[in-house]
């Protein structure tokens, strides 16, 4: 995952008293209340000043406190719309077409973040962006900040209708929920976008709520201090003494532009895994310029010839030569590399790849799917991944900014905070891959973070439904190496013993070469079912077969599930259930047969004659789980095991 905008830290301010009103940001022209529960309007003027709101039929009346805030709670309203409300106090405000229907939060990292067009491009973009004529769909997209402490008012953003003009720029997961919503209830909906890619999930929780938690407490001295730009300076300092102990000063060598020339020496190069970004691999905190250089063999019949060299992605930009010749370059951290070698260039015998690569921030190098890193001559392929040769030429001199994942509360006390007044539905959830590290303590970080928000909007039982993490990755991180995108999936599922929570499960659907799987479409909808039948009435299968139980039957173990009432669906054409491994007392999962019987699973290896777990779709790359019910929707992966995980041991530490 990647940090793509330039940060802005902003310090807190506590708001001046107005001669004006002045309304949150998040009010304006094209906004969506909520309709059937209490409207919450607020704002600022002079001290003591008289205030005036009017809405629809409504008419309030209040008055500023000292400090010149003032709050009016509006009546419930009915769907329905276009309405204005007018403030007014020493001056008038006007918002035109407000629409009353149901409004959602929907926030988290990218795959939440990521629009239908742009960086997105979502399955079949181009003709939803033409169809996406839904005028009573409108999102606000609220602009990425940090904040010490927290904040009054967003930074910024408006409410746009949903047309063909500005549906690029929705959130693709948020827009299919909202088009599902608005197909079955024919009412408005308003869509919140508070997002970030790349973000952890301690950034989007308040101090408040890790002061109170035993988990997390002794974390919250450094966010106290309120001493921000020493801590900035401190933490710049302790970043470049670590980069320099790993890889030394920046390159000073004159010869840096014969490095990409095939009979460069690079004997004493350093040596590093392809694929796998460098801050996984020893050089943390590390961005700037890494050239990385590789030698393979061709063979004698395929000299001279055109071939296909395929790098997966970069992150950031790459320069790419084949023998001191360059052939190709990108600058987009999300593109897949795929370069042509025109004929000519390769040669019998030895060949040097070289690709530089500039990293700006965040993880820097090579990423994806290990198999799609390779060099194709006519029928046959040549692997790329392994050990490289690699040097760095320069290092970039740390931010003095502070990025969203520095810091705890910094991205809820900035992008959450300010709009708490503002009355939802309820909120969508769309993150957790940049805490697959502690993938174990997210079971404590996740139900903070939902307790705390209900608690800021004082409503604790507001919904809250989320998407589990999808597919993506290596097949090698599985149940006997360690998986920590299975730890993470976990983790989410325990978060399901907080009420009004509901969790769509993706597995179905990823990509294991790409963290930003293009089919949103079904993301939304499956969020869309959970809500239309939790809070709209409406009936019907909404959600995948859950694990509920165990029970060893000698050499067998059979699984019993929840949501299984309409029936099974194996999504393989000889009908083979795909995904269930089994273990003995050994601890070493083996592959399992399963067969259907009735609403239960049965699982057994034959070279195990005394079974004692299972465990299904446990891995980062789960694209082999075949295993629905009948209306189509995936089980959701598990284990029947307490064995210790990889990541239990890893906690969140504030860097210094």
């Amino acid at each position: 995952m990647k940090k793509i905008l330039s940060f802005i830290f902003c310090f807190g301010t506590s708001l001046s008293v107005f001669a004006n009103i002045t309304m949150p940001k998040i009010f304006g022209d094209n906004m969506v209340l909520q309709r059937n529960k209490l409207i919450h309007v607020w704002g600022w003027a002079s001290s003591n000043e008289k205030v005036n709101v009017q809405f629809n039929k409504q008419i309030k009346n209040t008055k500023t406190d000292k400090a010149g805030k003032w709050n009016i709670t509006l009546d419930a309203e009915e769907a329905g719309g276009p309405y204005q409300l007018i403030i007014k106090g020493k001056n008038q405000v006007l918002f035109n077409n407000i629409l009353v229907g149901e409004v959602w939060v929907c926030s988290g990292q990218s795959n939440m973040e990521m629009p239908i067009a742009g960086w997105g491009k979502i399955n079949n973009y181009i003709q939803e962006i033409k169809d996406a004529n839904y005028p009573a769909i409108r999102q606000f997209d609220i602009p990425n900040t940090t904040s010490a402490v927290p904040k009054e008012d967003i930074a910024g953003g408006e409410w746009k209708v949903c047309n063909s003009e500005n549906a690029g720029e929705f959130s693709a997961t948020a827009y299919f929920f909202a088009r599902e919503l608005y197909n079955k209830l024919k009412v408005p909906v308003g869509i919140i976008n508070s997002t970030w890619g790349g973000t952890q999930i301690e950034s989007w929780i308040s101090l408040q709520a890790f002061d109170q938690s035993d988990e997390f407490k002794n974390i919250t001295e450094v966010m106290k201090s309120g001493d921000m730009p020493a801590i900035i300076q401190k933490r710049n300092e302790a970043r470049l003494k670590n980069i320099e102990k790993i890889v030394g000063t920046a390159n000073n060598s004159s010869n840096i532009a014969e490095w990409r020339n095939e009979n460069f020496d690079d004997s004493k190069w350093a040596l590093m895994k392809v694929p796998g970004v460098w801050e996984s691999q020893g050089m943390a905190d590390l961005d700037g310029v890494v050239w990385f250089r590789k030698t393979v063999e061709i063979k004698n019949e395929d000299a001279g010839k055109t071939a296909l060299i395929e790098l997966s992605k970069i992150d950031d930009m790459d320069e790419t030569y084949i023998n001191g010749v360059k052939i190709g370059a990108m600058n987009n951290w999300d593109d897949e590399r795929r370069y042509t070698i025109p004929s000519g260039i390769l040669k019998a015998g030895k060949n040097t790849i070289v690709v530089k690569i500039t990293d700006n921030g965040g993880g820097g190098g090579f990423y994806g799917n290990p198999a799609d890193i390779k060099l194709s001559i006519d029928n046959h392929t040549i692997a790329l991944t392994g050990e490289w040769k690699y040097k760095v030429e320069s290092v970039l001199k740390p931010s003095s900014t502070i990025g969203p994942n520095d810091y705890p509360c910094i991205l809820f006390n900035a992008m959450i905070h300010p709009i708490t007044s503002y009355t939802i539905k309820g909120f969508l959830w769309y993150q957790g891959e940049s805490n697959e590290e502690r993938a174990y303590q997210y079971r404590k970080a996740f139900p903070l973070m939902i307790t705390d928000w209900r608690k800021q909007w004082n409503e604790p039982a507001l919904p809250f439904y989320f998407v589990q993490l999808s597919t993506f990755g290596s097949a090698n991180a599985n149940s006997n190496n360690g998986s920590k995108w299975g730890e993470l999936r976990e983790s989410q599922t325990a978060t399901l013993s907080l009420p009004n929570t509901a969790m769509a499960v993706t597995t179905d659907i990823g990509n294991p070469s790409d963290i930003h799987p293009k089919n949103k479409q079904d993301v939304g909808k499956r969020l869309a079912a959970i809500a239309l039948h939790n809070l709209y009435a409406q009936q019907g299968v909404y959600t995948g077969p859950a694990y509920q139980s165990m029970k060893i039957q000698g050499d067998k173990i059979s699984i019993s599930f929840s949501n299984t009432d309409s029936g099974w669906f194996v999504k393989d054409k000889y009908g083979y259930i795909k995904g269930f491994e089994i273990a003995g007392e050994d601890k070493k999962f083996q592959f399992a047969k399963a067969l259907v019987d009735g609403n239960n699973i049965i699982v057994f290896q034959e070279s195990i004659q005394h079974p004692v777990a299972v465990r299904y779709n446990w891995a980062d790359d789960a694209s082999e789980g075949n295993l629905f019910n009948s209306n189509y929707f995936p089980a959701a992966p598990f284990r029947t095991d307490n064995w210790k995980l990889i990541t239990a041991d890893n906690k969140f530490v504030i860097m210094p």
